[in-house]
C-alpha cells in the first residue's frame, strides 16, 4: 500500500493500530521517518524522533516484564522444547529497537553539527551491539535447526562482519523444532536484521572523515560494501522490510553515491545496479510514485534530462496525496530545468517550493531569485533575494548560511543577469550537477562565464570554467583554470571555498594519470589540511576521503 501510492491509507492504518503491536508501531514510525527524510522540515524531523522513541519504549517496556521469565525458560529448556514464539518475539523487538536507533542517528546526522555527530555516534553504538547480538542468535538457531548431514552447507556468518557471506543464501529448509521457529521464520528475521545493519554501515560511510576517529573509538567500524551487501540480502528476503531495503539501495545508488562522489569521480557508478533493481520491480510497482521518481534520478544521471523531467512530472501526478513526494519531485524538476538552462521553468518549481515547503525556505528563495534574475527579471529577483535573510531560521544550516551570504552579495547594490547566471552555474557545480549537462549547454555556460569581467569573481569563474572543461574532456584547459582559481586571493573572502575546492579538483585530474598520482594526492591533502572554516567543508572532506580511498584500492601502496 505504501509503495503503491497509498501513503494516506497506510499512514492512517499504522496510526490506528500502532499500539497493538511492535510491528505496527514500527510501521507508523517508519512512515513518519520517511516523511522527514523527504522534506527535512524541522517539525517533521521532531515528530519522527518522538515516534521512533515511542516505538522504542513500547518494545522495551513490553520486554521488561517478561524478559527474565523468557530467559529462565530458555535456560531451563532444551532446544526442542523452547518457546519458539517467545524467541521470535524477543528477536523481533530487539531488531526494531536497533532500527529505531539507526533512524534516530540519521536524523542527527542531517543536522551536520559536531554535537549531533557525537550524539549519533553514541546512538549507533547501542544499535551496533544489538544487531551483532541478534545476528549471532539467529545464526546459532539456524545451525541448531540444520540436520547433521547439512551442517557443512553455506550459512551466512554468525556476525555480519564478513561482507562476502552477508549475501549468502539461507540454509536449506530443515524440519522445524517449533512451528514458530521454522527455517523460513529465521530467514525472515535474518533479512530483517540485515536491513538495519546495512543502513547502519551506510550511515557510518557518510560521517565526515575528520570524525571517523571518534566513531572508531566508540567501538564499531564502518564498511560501505558490507552495508550494500546486507541491504541486497534484505531486499531479496521475505521480510516486510524487503521493499524498503530495495528503496534504500535505489536511494544510495542514485542520490548519495553520485553526490558525495563515493567512488572517486565516477558518477556512473551504481547506475547499472539501480537500473537492474528498477527493472526487477517494474511489474510489481508499475505506478509507484517512488519507483517512478528513482527512474527519473537514473535518467538524470545518464544525462537523459528530457526523460528525467517526464518521469518526475509523472511521479508528481501519481503522488496526489503525498505532499512530501510532490516536493522532492518539484525539487528535481527545478534542478533538471537549471541543467537545461530553462530558467523560467526552474523559477516556477522553486517558487512553489518556497511557498509550500517548510524546509530551508531561504535556500528555495535564493534559487528562486537567481533563476528569476537569469531570465532577465531583475526587479523581481531583487525583491526575492531581499527575502532570503528574512526567511533565515534561528538554527541555520550550512545551506541556509551560504544562501544568505550569496543573496546579500548579489543584491548589493542590485542583481545583474550575468551574475545570476553565474550563481546558477555555481550551484550546479556545488551539487555535482554539471556532469549531467549536455555538451551544448556546457559550451553555453562557458561563453556566459567568459563574459564576466568582475575581478572579485575571478576565482569562482576560473573554478567553474575548470569544472566545465573537465566535463568536456579538455584536461589541459581544466588544469590551467584550476591553477588560476587556486592562486586567486582577491575573491577569497567572499568565495572562501574556491581555493580548497580548486586544489581538490586539480588533484582529481592528476590522480587520473599514473605519472602524476603523487602530485594529485599531495594536492588532495593540501585541500584537506591547509584550509578551514569555508562553505561546505564537510562535504569536500567526504569527497577527498573517497578519492584517496579509491586510489588505494586501485593501486595499493
Amino acid at each position: 500500500m505504501l509503495l503503491n501510492n497509498g501513503f494516506k491509507e497506510s499512514d492512517e492504518l499504522f496510526k490506528t493500530y500502532r499500539t497493538h503491536s511492535p510491528l505496527m508501531s514500527f510501521g507508523a514510525s517508519f512512515v513518519s521517518f520517511l516523511n522527514a527524510m523527504m522534506t527535512f522540515e524541522e517539525e517533521k524531523m521532531q515528530s519522527a524522533s518522538e515516534d521512533l522513541r515511542a516505538t522504542e519504549r513500547l518494545c522495551e517496556s513490553d520486554n521488561a516484564g517478561v524478559i527474565e521469565a523468557i530467559k529462565k525458560k530458555i535456560r531451563r529448556s532444551m532446544d526442542s522444547h523452547r518457546s519458539g514464539s517467545a524467541v521470535v518475539d524477543r528477536l523481533q523487538r530487539q531488531i526494531i529497537v536497533a532500527d529505531c536507533q539507526v533512524y534516530l542517528a540519521v536524523l542527527s546526522f542531517i543536522k551536520q553539527e559536531l554535537s549531533a555527530y557525537i550524539k549519533a555516534g553514541w546512538i549507533l553504538r547501542k544499535a551496533w551491539k544489538m544487531y551483532n547480538k541478534c545476528y549471532s542468535d539467529i545464526s546459532q538457531l539456524q545451525e541448531s535447526l540444520s540436520p547433521p548431514a547439512q551442517q557443512g552447507s553455506p550459512l551466512p556468518a554468525r556476525r555480519p562482519s564478513a561482507s562476502a557471506e552477508q549475501g549468502a543464501p539461507p540454509a536449506p529448509p530443515a524440519p522445524p523444532h517449533d512451528d514458530q521457529l521454522s527455517p523460513e521464520t529465521l530467514d525472515r528475521l535474518k533479512g530483517s536484521v540485515s536491513f538495519g545493519y546495512g543502513l547502519f554501515h551506510l550511515c557510518i560511510s557518510m560521517v565526515p572523515p575528520h570524525l571517523l576517529k571518534i566513531v572508531n573509538l566508540l567501538g564499531f567500524p564502518g564498511d560501505r560494501h558490507q552495508g550494500l551487501a546486507a541491504l541486497s540480502f534484505a531486499s531479496g528476503s521475505k521480510d516486510m522490510k524487503a521493499p524498503l531495503a530495495t528503496l534504500a539501495l535505489l536511494w544510495y545508488h542514485t542520490v548519495v553515491q553520485p553526490f558525495f562522489a563515493l567512488d572517486g569521480t565516477d558518477t556512473q557508478a551504481g547506475l547499472l545496479e539501480a537500473k537492474a533493481i528498477l527493472q526487477r520491480n517494474e511489474a510489481v510497482y508499475p505506478d509507484s510514485s517512488l519507483f517512478t521518481f528513482f527512474k527519473g534520478r537514473v535518467q538524470r544521471l545518464e544525462c537523459q534530462i528530457s526523460g528525467a523531467l517526464a518521469s518526475f512530472r509523472n511521479a508528481l501526478e501519481l503522488a496526489t496525496d503525498q505532499r512530501e513526494i510532490q516536493h522532492v519531485c518539484l525539487y528535481e524538476i527545478g534542478w533538471c530545468s537549471m541543467i537545461e538552462l530553462r530558467y523560467s521553468d526552474a523559477f516556477r518549481a522553486f517558487e512553489r517550493l518556497k511557498t509550500e515547503s517548510r524546509w530551508s525556505q531561504c535556500y528555495y528563495a535564493y534559487l528562486t531569485g537567481v533563476c528569476q534574475g537569469a531570465t532577465g527579471d531583475l526587479q523581481g529577483a531583487a525583491d526575492v533575494l531581499k527575502d532570503v535573510q528574512r526567511l533565515l531560521r534561528r538554527k541555520a544550516n550550512q545551506i541556509d548560511l551560504f544562501s544568505m551570504k550569496r543573496a546579500e552579495k548579489l543584491g548589493t547594490p542590485s542583481p545583474s543577469k550575468e551574475l545570476c547566471v553565474l550563481a546558477v552555474i555555481e550551484v550546479l557545480y556545488l551539487w555535482k550537477a554539471l556532469a549531467n549537462c549536455s555538451s551544448p549547454k556546457l559550451h553555453t555556460m562557458t561563453k556566459a562565464l567568459q563574459s564576466i569581467d568582475d575581478v572579485s569573481h575571478a576565482g569562482l569563474k576560473n573554478l567553474l570554467l575548470g569544472a566545465i572543461h573537465k566535463c568536456l574532456g579538455n584536461t589541459k584547459d581544466a588544469i590551467q583554470c584550476f591553477h588560476l582559481a587556486a592562486r586567486d586571493e582577491v575573491g577569497r573572502q567572499d568565495n572562501s571555498y574556491v581555493q580548497p575546492y580548486s586544489c581538490y579538483e586539480l588533484g582529481c585530474v592528476l590522480l587520473d594519470s599514473p605519472e602524476s598520482t603523487g602530485k594529485g594526492r599531495a594536492l588532495m591533502l593540501q585541500a584537506k589540511e591547509d584550509y578551514g572554516g569555508y562553505d561546505f567543508e564537510n562535504r569536500l572532506h567526504v569527497r577527498i576521503h573517497s578519492a584517496l580511498a579509491s586510489v588505494r584500492v586501485v593501486a595499493p601502496p
